[in-house]
């Protein structure tokens, strides 16, 4: 594909993938799936997130398994940091770059965070300050953009609002407009990417769900406005514990599909995805997703 159009996806399945699998997932095989996907040319990974054991058990071993992945070369390794204890661990521990989160609606970023907006954007713009003061890249994760499960389709003024506020921050930061729920729709995506776009760049990214069937719609219609990085999980995995009814990410081999049929490169080797979407997909208490992996035409194409 000489001269093709290219995307980044970030695979998330380490992180998002698992966090809401009850048994906890050994670091062993945590650090297996970081390299089967390392091995299908994902270069961008959720590694894990520095967060309270307490909160996501699963997660308490994120620095063992950041450890490993450093080990792989040109692997960008980003972990999930929630506070300024989370920011000050990921430092330590060497993370390429840090994702911090809060959401849109009120509702959800007490659900999940157990705080106000504004409490949370006023913890996040100050670590956005000292990750920029230590040459830290940054990704700015707004969940629940266009659907929240306690308050419904969110306004498109309102998520603009927490956008722009995100944009202010740093003038180069990746900021991440996520599906939370699984329940945008494709005109809703491809309006507010046109609009993001058109008032601040080229520096967003998107992150959906497949919860109600409509992911691999909802990149496409992000693509077609303009987004070149996105998020994904082998396998399906996913769900966030604290939006009721979400399920998993879209599958990084659903949407290397849909990149490899419109001829934009992705950099990912098919047979090497496909194994290691199936490593994914077995993890004990894992609910995978995804269409591609049971369709025997798809399994039966080289690379």
């Amino acid at each position: 594909m000489a001269g093709a159009e290219r995307v980044t996806i970030s695979d998330v399945a380490p992180r998002d993938g698992l966090q809401s699998i009850g048994p906890f997932v050994p670091t062993r095989t945590k650090v297996a799936l970081v390299q089967a996907l390392y091995a299908a040319g994902v270069r961008r990974m959720e590694i894990g997130s520095f967060v309270s054991p307490k909160a996501v058990p699963q997660m308490a071993d994120t620095a063992e398994v950041l450890a490993e992945a450093k080990r792989l070369p040109g692997l960008e390794c980003t972990t999930l940091v929630p506070n300024r204890r989370g920011f000050d661990d990921a430092i330590r521990h060497g993370a390429d770059r840090l994702g911090l989160f809060m959401s849109v609606t009120e509702s959800h970023n007490q659900a999940n965070l157990n705080r106000s907006r504004a409490a949370s954007f006023e913890d996040l713009a100050a670590i956005v300050r000292d990750a920029r003061a230590a040459g830290v890249a940054l990704r700015f994760n707004l969940s629940c953009v266009f659907h929240c499960p306690f308050e419904g389709v969110v306004p498109e003024a309102e998520a603009l609002d927490w956008i722009e506020r995100a944009v202010a921050l740093d003038p180069e930061m990746e900021i991440a407009l996520a599906d939370t729920t699984g329940n945008a729709a494709p005109d809703q995506v491809a309006r507010l990417f046109h609009r993001v776009r058109a008032g601040w760049g080229e520096r967003f990214a998107f992150h959906g769900h497949d919860t109600y069937g409509m992911g691999v719609a909802n990149a496409a219609a992000a693509f077609e406005a303009g987004c070149r990085v996105f998020d994904s999980a082998a396998g399906g995995l996913g769900g966030c514990p604290f939006a009721p009814g979400a399920t998993g990410n879209v599958a990084t081999e659903d949407l290397a599909w849909l990149f490899r049929r419109l001829g934009v490169e992705t950099g990912l080797d098919w047979n090497r995805l496909l194994a290691a979407a199936d490593l994914a997909a077995a993890v004990p208490g894992g609910q995978p997703g995804g269409r591609l992996r049971g369709v025997p035409a798809a399994r039966r194409i080289a690379a």
